[in-house]
């Protein structure tokens, strides 16, 4: 278990983080060059991840396996995210930024976040780094987490695992020809090449990432990387982490790293992905929270089968700023009795309510269904209008709320509501067959961040007797 620091003043920057949307992107000024940066969660402790290349710290969020992870990591620790000068949303640089200024860029963001001092995970080519900062800022690392990475990039007498000549010519003809199109992905993430929607997100990432010229400039040097002096000069308290099927890279390169590297514990874990958050992320990230709060999570998170109600106010903002605070803050309050009165008969139980919106959980969709078009006429009463959406699928119940990808569906399938619209997805409509509850066919949207698409309906308005209508064949 790593120990609590102290923190001595200092700005400590935690944006407001919903249940969905991601944190707000900062920038800090390392000389002239803007360095953006998230922060995630509270803590203690703090925990900077160094993604390397593969980085845009806007972008990753939209896919759910990445926000899981980040999600996953922010739930034990003040997680801090960044962008290194030249790709993401930092400024681009004119030529490859030293260790050094890598270095100066890294203090410049944990000032900006208000960490005097921090956890480093530092994943595959930006191991490195995270290696050498903690070797040189020792005082400002409470801990070093090491997954996947490497102390040389080429091979040598007493280290064979560096790159062949074959593999370094293979390699760069690829991000000079196919970056941007996923071609890495059968050796990065093989159990997922397949999945096509995961390779557009991930070809798109790349371009997000960086351009093809910066990409090859970065990865020239990270190949002739070799930090084998230093490990030896590492004092924090170390984790080393690989899987032991990785087919991007091999085991003993983070074995040669913990027999290095004083105290440094090595955990060998299955798998053959060699990003982090694909595979099982959670024995990655349950390994990280031992380390470093001595606390290990159950196996599973708690799983059940709920109905999920999103709804929002529409036009909030327009009517706020027409009526003023004070009279919006008492029409809010009205609202939301509006809303506990009507989640309490259809027995609904509020699990989150931020700002105009609401989420609701339920057993049962039908009483979803009608616990929203009672709110819906409710408010209107008081002159608001709302959307809303509903899907029923499997929720993580986690700290009194709840998450997962049905949440997720959920909330995406409510932005797609017009004013007065209560939207359900197709689980929901086939569930509440014979209820009465009539429905209009709204087509099959792509949702974002959902790998399928879905089929959206209206429920309609009054609710007639009729048996709603059948799906079109897919």
């Amino acid at each position: 278990m790593i120990a609590k620091r102290a923190r001595k003043g200092g700005r400590r920057s935690t944006p407001k983080v919903g249940l969905l949307e991601p944190p707000e992107t900062e920038n800090a000024k390392s000389g002239d060059v803007h360095i953006a940066y998230q922060v995630l969660g509270h803590g203690p402790p703090d925990l900077l991840y160094i993604a390397g290349i593969f980085t845009n710290i806007d972008y990753q969020w939209d896919e759910p396996s990445y926000a899981a992870f980040l999600r996953r990591l922010g739930s034990f620790s003040r997680l801090i995210v960044f962008d290194p000068r030249g790709t993401g949303l930092s400024d681009r640089a004119p030529e490859l930024p030293t260790f050094e200024q890598q270095m100066d860029d890294v203090n410049a963001v944990l000032d900006a976040a208000g960490s005097e001092q921090s956890a480093f995970f530092g994943g595959s080519q930006s191991g490195p780094l995270a290696a050498l900062y903690a070797a040189t800022y020792p005082g400002r690392t409470s801990a070093l987490i090491l997954y996947a990475a490497y102390a040389r990039g080429l091979p040598d007498e007493d280290y064979p695992w560096g790159r062949s000549q074959e593999w370094l010519d293979q390699y760069e003809r690829v991000l000079d020809r196919q970056w941007g199109k996923g071609a890495l992905l059968p050796e990065l993430v093989p159990s997922r090449a397949g999945d096509e929607y995961f390779r557009r997100w991930w070809a798109r990432f790349e371009r997000h990432s960086s351009a093809p010229g910066n990409a090859l400039a970065y990865y020239r040097m990270t190949i002739q990387i070799d930090i084998r002096s230093i490990l030896p000069t590492i004092k924090v308290p170390m984790l080393v982490i690989h899987r032991t099927g990785d087919v991007f890279r091999p085991v003993e390169t983070s074995r040669y790293l913990a027999e290095r590297i004083p105290n440094a514990r090595l955990v060998e874990l299955p798998g053959i992905d060699h990003l982090p958050f694909v595979g099982d992320a959670e024995a990655i990230a349950s390994e990280i929270q031992e380390f470093l709060t001595g606390v290990r999570p159950a196996p599973e998170p708690d799983r059940v089968l709920a109905t999920v109600l999103f709804a929002d106010i529409v036009g909030s903002t327009e009517r706020a700023a027409a009526l003023g605070d004070r009279e919006w803050r008492v029409l809010l309050q009205r609202h939301r009795a509006l809303v506990g009165r009507e989640l309490q008969r259809y027995r609904g139980r509020e699990v989150q309510t931020e700002g105009d919106g609401f989420m609701a959980t339920f057993d049962g969709p039908a009483r979803a269904i009608r616990c929203g078009v009672a709110i819906r006429e409710a408010v209107r009463e008081i002159g608001l209008m709302i959307r809303a959406g509903v899907h029923t699928g499997e929720v993580e119940l986690m700290d009194g709320g709840v998450g997962g990808i049905g949440v997720h569906i959920a909330a995406r399938v409510a932005a797609l509501a017009d004013s007065g619209e209560v939207l359900v997805s197709s689980t929901v409509q086939d569930l509440v067959v014979g209820s009465g509850i009539g429905f209009e066919d709204r087509g099959n949207h792509a949702l974002k961040g959902v790998p399928e698409p879905w089929y959206v309906y209206a429920v309609l308005r009054p609710e007639p007797t009729q048996v709603s209508l059948r799906r079109p064949a897919r």
